[in-house]
């Protein structure tokens, strides 16, 4: 595993050095905000995906919050790129975090300092590399999504994993992939952390941002690519039972990308293979992703060091 150098606080340190102390706010009280990012080695050279929206999400997510973070959206987006410029990784997940640090214990958080930090690593198909062609197996979770008025589901923080951690494990238990939460009405909301498309009659339908689901960022990307195909999308309510006779779902997500659902409670969606309208929208993400085809302006490229090893052998 490489281990590439970390940026924190506005500096480059050793792997093995960036560490917290064990009375941080964020490690007793779950108090960070985060975003979950890729870099592609696509065909016109590497190139994150929608670098300055995650960054926003980042500093919105911070301010819901009250952390005052030091650093605007564009210092971000330098230091992420100047991350992954300096990894030697041609393609990467990047994982920049912003938490509460040292400063008086107990819950008010108002004087512990606030830092950021941003990793990156190797990291393949989250589900699986085959799930992206074959699907994956899911069950509706017995863990619903948290009320709206009880935590700012549209912050990307910590503490809202908690949840997503526990539809995430009991659904590995009962031999799942994945879990698909309700809403506390009982309408479908997402997984634990990927986005939910549903498909029916050539109609494509997702939850909307009030049913305490994270706005996320792929999920825009697919609705814009679904839109230009002149596919119908709309976010509406949805319930449990439309999982069950649907033609396709699918999730979205960073880490996910575009993965099609083969079975939910052990009922098979379609054919029980990824259906032509996911492909379809799969293939046109992967088309900017992987081969750089981007008339959205959604990819920054950089230029990746090359790594020591390599650059020795030459």
């Amino acid at each position: 595993m490489k281990k590439p150098d970390i940026w924190f606080n506005g500096e480059f340190v050793p792997y093995e050095e960036a560490n917290i102390h064990v009375l941080s706010h964020v490690v007793h009280y779950g108090s960070s905000v985060f975003e979950g990012i890729r870099c592609y080695n696509t065909d016109e050279g590497s190139a994150i995906f929608r670098l300055e929206e995650h960054m926003k999400r980042l500093v919105d997510s911070a301010k819901v919050h009250r952390m005052e973070t030091q650093y605007s959206v564009d210092e971000l987006c330098d230091a992420v790129v100047d991350t992954v410029e300096r990894s030697g990784m041609e393609s990467c997940y990047i994982r920049p975090v912003t938490f509460r640090g040292m400063g008086p214990m107990g819950v008010n958080p108002l004087q512990n300092k606030v830092e950021t930090f941003i990793a990156v690593w190797e990291w393949g198909t989250y589900l699986g590399d085959e799930a992206l062609e074959e699907g994956v197996d899911v069950e509706v979770a017995n863990w619903n999504r948290m009320a709206p008025n009880t935590l700012p589901a549209m912050a990307k923080a910590g503490g809202n994993y908690l949840n997503a951690s526990l539809v995430k494990m009991n659904a590995l238990k009962n031999g799942m992939h994945e879990g698909i939460m309700l809403n506390t009405n009982g309408y479908l909301a997402e997984g634990s952390g990927e986005n939910l498309f549903i498909v029916r009659d050539g109609e494509i339908y997702t939850a909307p941002v009030g049913l305490s689901i994270l706005p996320g960022i792929t999920r825009d990307s697919i609705i814009t690519l679904a839109r230009e195909k002149g596919y119908s999308i709309e976010e509406k309510m949805v319930p449990r039972e439309a999982l069950y006779i649907a033609d396709e779902l699918f999730f979205t997500g960073t880490a996910a990308e575009v993965t099609p659902i083969r079975s939910v409670d052990h009922y098979t969606v379609g054919d029980g293979v990824r259906g032509e309208i996911t492909e379809d929208l799969q293939s046109a993400y992967f088309d900017i992703v992987h081969n750089g085809n981007d008339p959205h302006d959604w990819l920054t490229f950089v230029d990746v060091e090359e790594p020591e090893e390599a650059a020795a052998t030459m």
